[in-house]
């Protein structure tokens, strides 16, 4: 078992040298372990520090996001074939001793994905601002509805993935892959596995990079699931448009209908209003049948990517693991160019 474990870093010089170093070492049932820094653009010494903590370095020239950050860290996960893929931030939030739990449900063969959650359990709520507790239940309770389970915490960035998951996994969005995951793997009925940890509520350094504003936040969050549930069920949600402007037109229709049996004098602009609503419930419907089929020549390209992937470990590549990221090391270009082709 090689275990990567991957830190999306941006300008966090205060804090990544503590959460490298607090890394475990040596964790049951894991052979190999090393670490990974996507430094996203940052203008302070967060890639320096990371690599002389002794972790891998992976530099975005300009901050591209956490989203492409993720993307970047699963994309080097394939590449060096890991076998387990744990990501947790740079602000020292997570605390790195609990990784071991986190991955037990992994090692004992009963989940792909796990992820930690901060309101699972009652007694290890963090102490945090009313009002970034309230938004994480409010999209939580949001991703529970599009995705048919029921998560307490779809924000939290310490999670891990075993191989598998990743090489079915697909996220497009940069501002962030934490709520797109969910909807993702939860499509591709990969099932997710919360583990409660208690977590810090609040940084000890500077102000967090993706919710520094609640509303700016909730609003980018609530666009990229909206995106994401748009590309696995249109014909879905174009129904349940639909089904909302036809009944619209109806009552409208009907209003119109009742005033001419109780005055004998149609009311035109209802008739209209409702012809319109129920027009475009029908173009509505239309587009979700020919966006359907859109859906289902991208569930086959996704598929042909999986198997594309799985046959990069048919034993044709380079060693993984501590051989791979010592080459890595040595040359940070060459790590570069290994992404690429991933």
């Amino acid at each position: 078992m090689y275990m990567l474990v991957g830190i999306p870093a941006f300008n966090e010089a205060a804090t990544i040298r503590d959460v490298i170093a607090r890394i475990p070492k040596n964790l049951p049932g894991v052979d190999e372990i090393a670490v990974v820094v996507v430094d996203d653009g940052s203008t302070d010494a967060t890639g320096v520090l990371a690599r002389e903590a002794g972790a891998t370095v992976l530099r975005h020239p300009s901050n591209s996001g956490v989203g492409v950050a993720f993307q970047t860290m699963v994309r080097h996960a394939l590449a060096t074939r890991a076998d387990l893929l744990v990501t947790l931030d740079g602000d020292g939030q997570f605390n790195p001793a609990d990784i071991g739990t986190l991955i037990e449900p992994i090692l004992d063969g009963s989940a792909l994905v796990c992820t930690a959650s901060r309101f699972a359990n009652p007694e290890l709520v963090p102490h945090m601002p009313w009002i970034k507790k309230w938004g994480n239940r409010r999209v939580a309770n949001m991703v529970n509805m599009l995705t048919g389970h029921r998560y307490a915490d779809v924000s939290c960035g310490f999670r891990a993935y075993t191989r598998e998951a990743l090489l079915r996994l697909t996220v497009y969005q940069s501002f962030t892959y934490t709520h797109e995951t969910f909807l993702d793997l939860a499509a591709k009925r990969i099932p997710i596995i919360e583990v409660p940890l208690a977590i810090r509520g609040v940084r000890e350094h500077g102000k967090s990079k993706i919710a520094s504003s609640v509303l700016r936040y909730g609003i980018r969050t609530a666009k990229i699931m909206l995106y994401t549930y748009r590309d696995q069920a249109p014909l879905r949600l174009c129904g349940w448009l639909a089904l909302a402007l036809s009944c619209i037109g109806l009552v409208l229709f009907g209003y119109s209908f009742y005033e001419f049996h109780v005055t004998a004098s149609w009311l035109k602009w209802a008739a209209f209003a409702g012809a319109s609503f129920l027009g475009t419930a029908v173009l509505t419907l239309f587009f979700g049948f020919m966006a359907d089929i859109a859906t289902r020549l991208r569930r086959n390209q996704e598929e042909i990517l999986y198997w594309l992937r799985r046959n990069l470990d048919d034993g044709s590549q380079p060693a993984r693991g501590a051989r791979r990221l010592e080459a890595a090391r040595d040359d940070e270009p060459a790590a570069a160019k290994l992404v690429s082709r991933a």
